[in-house]
């Protein structure tokens, strides 16, 4: 590095993860080995959305810049040989979306620090991203306490000449959840035909939107568990659970060229048959006390589908449960299909378990006092502030990933091009033939 032997930029207290309206405060480190001429020293704030329709390009199709703040620490003059620091603070505008880095774009936070020096002399810079986190509060989505159900009736043929109906019917306890709790959710199918149906799956899809001229949509299945096939003539029920990993929030609220949703989607491969629930992922839970029950309204054959609020752990159905009634049985007997394959199972065959205190906020985000109190038994990482950085200790320490990989957030290099969206709500429930 010649002159300079250090050029460095640090954070008060080491934080990485701010707020909207926070303050972000540092100093900037120099240390030279002789005296080092300068015409001005300044240090620069940014936050902007960059978008493109190449994957992983940074030559954006499209940009928009969220605040771009220039502070001068020193003007012209010579720094002597030895140690530096220059004070920096800056204001974070409320309005601006959580960080966020996928294949075809990415919202990023940096400060950056420049020596400008006389002509001919060689400029210096040093750079350090930040991350933000804009809380979802769930509570404030309308209705996001009832249930997410949708069903869809089937008519085939097989062997030719046969005719079979079948009827999915899927519901998830809640329309939003936080990272690290559970959804529950309940299946019905009711298998009119002399067929074996294939097996029923269940994933936790993910779609990113890139708001290009031509919008390019990006599905990742998240997790995914698989239950058994139903035997001809029978009507069955699947119970099961998925714990929500650590993920970017739904929408991405003060960012206009990206957006995310997240789906349940539960479907049948022989015959073909999908339903979707359109679900939220927040970072502040519903408000909802454990022994209260999720309401739920009755479907179109009188069947209803009540959750309790209670913890629960995967591939593991609760069961003080009662059979739900059957989805129009017509008098059969339901039977309980079998979970057959669970991709938040660990190698030993226990389920995953995680504390919802532990995803519940982000270190130094503004939140009510009744959430900044970490839990004592939760590990010791928290939510996720996108794919940009996946977790972070309490406290002041230096940010460190978890161990465990079954609950990273999405690696995106290795994901394929961008495929079409889900059906939405309205198709899926329209979708009968």
């Amino acid at each position: 590095m010649g002159k300079l032997q250090e050029f460095d930029i640090t954070f008060a207290n080491n934080k990485v993860v701010y707020g909207p309206g926070e303050s972000i405060s540092g100093t900037v480190k120099i240390r030279t080995s002789t005296a080092l001429q300068y015409k001005a020293i300044k240090v620069n704030c940014q936050g902007s959305c960059g978008i493109s329709n190449k994957m992983n390009d940074t030559s954006w199709t499209l940009e928009e810049q969220y605040f771009n703040s220039t502070l001068s620490v020193a003007d012209k003059g010579t720094l002597a040989a030895g140690e530096h620091s220059f004070p920096f603070q800056f204001l974070i505008p409320v309005a601006v979306p959580t960080s966020f880095e996928g294949p075809f774009g990415k919202i990023a936070y940096r400060v950056r620090a420049v020596i400008d020096t006389p002509r001919f002399s060689k400029d210096y810079k040093a750079q350090r991203p930040f991350y933000l986190l804009n809380l979802l509060n769930l509570n404030e989505v309308p209705n996001i306490e009832h249930s997410s159900s949708a069903v869809t009736t089937k008519k085939f043929t097989y062997l030719l000449v046969k005719t079979g109906i079948l009827m999915l019917k899927a519901r998830s306890d809640l329309r939003g959840y936080i990272p690290g709790q559970v959804i529950k959710l309940a299946t019905e199918i009711h298998n009119k035909s002399g067929k074996d149906t294939g097996c029923v799956l269940a994933s936790l899809i993910q779609k990113v939107t890139y708001k290009t001229k031509r919008p390019l949509f990006d599905l990742r299945t998240i997790a995914e568990v698989e239950g058994a096939g139903v035997k001809a003539g029978k009507h069955a029920e699947w119970r099961e659970q998925i714990i929500v990993p650590p993920l970017p929030q739904s929408a991405l609220a003060g960012c206009s060229l990206i957006d995310i949703d997240y789906f349940i989607q539960v479907s049948l491969k022989s015959p073909d048959a999908v339903v979707t629930l359109p679900i939220y992922i927040g970072n502040i839970a519903v408000n909802l006390s454990p022994s209260r029950t999720v309401p739920s309204s009755p479907d179109h054959c009188g069947a209803t589908i009540a959750f309790s609020a209670a913890g629960v752990t995967p591939s593991a159905p609760p069961a003080e449960e009662e059979p739900a009634e059957g989805l129009c049985a017509g008098g059969l007997d339901s039977e309980e299909i079998p979970t057959k394959s669970h991709s938040q199972q660990d190698p030993s065959g226990l389920s995953v378990t995680m504390s919802p205190s532990a995803f519940s906020h982000a270190p130094g985000a503004a939140l009510p006092p009744s959430h900044r109190r970490p839990d004592a038994s939760a590990p010791l990482f928290c939510v996720s502030t996108g794919a940009t950085i996946p977790f972070f200790t309490e406290g002041n320490a230096t940010p460190v990933p978890t161990s465990c990989s079954l609950i990273l957030p999405p690696e995106y290099s290795s994901w394929d091009y961008p495929h079409e969206p889900p059906p939405s709500y309205e198709e899926s429930c329209s979708s009968a033939n």
